[in-house]
């Protein structure tokens, strides 16, 4: 692989850094919205999960 000098090591670089292209505010706040309501959502249907486990546990362990 060829070696490039650090003068166009950044020239290189900053040609990519132009071409990225960033997210609007609005993009953000939904996107940051929807993982918070996902999150909230996945959290409770996990703790469901978790006290129908529980239950069934000390129904099984209560008959010895």
């Amino acid at each position: 692989m060829a070696r490039t000098n650090p003068f166009q090591f950044i020239q290189q670089t900053r040609a990519e850094i132009t071409k990225v292209v960033w997210p609007t505010r609005r993009e953000v706040l939904i996107t940051t919205a929807m993982v918070l309501v996902l999150a909230i959502i996945v959290s409770i249907f996990f703790s469901g999960i978790d006290a129908v486990i529980r239950l069934g546990l000390r129904s099984v362990l209560g008959m010895f």
